[in-house]
């Protein structure tokens, strides 16, 4: 009795879907927002802000003042388009600010 082949396939097919399966999918976006994030809100924004959790669509950002939350909310629009320009149809759709920790910077 003869075996059936079976098909090959590409490793570069089978580890995106594995990363999925796995949940590193949404760490590795996190991942790249965190890189493109400097560019997208200014050096100096990025010292004081910067992406913490995605969860479904919404991007929360840590800020270690009032006054930098106020300025990450007004460029919000600015911000979003800037994140969507770098990482196309994954980017975040909204914002979520949240005053606190130290660890920033």
């Amino acid at each position: 009795m003869t075996r059936p082949r079976s098909r090959m396939v590409g490793i570069g097919q089978v580890v995106p879907q594995v990363l999925r399966d796995l949940g590193f999918e949404k760490a590795q976006l996190l991942s790249q927002l965190s890189e493109a994030w400097p560019s997208v809100v200014g050096e100096e924004a990025a010292t004081h802000a910067r992406p913490d959790l995605l969860r479904k669509g919404e991007l929360e950002v840590m800020v270690d003042s009032s006054a930098w939350a106020n300025e990450i909310q007004m460029r919000r629009v600015e911000i979003l388009d800037g994140l969507r320009e770098a990482l196309g149809a994954d980017a975040p759709t909204s914002l979520r600010l949240r005053v606190g920790r130290s660890d920033l910077g």
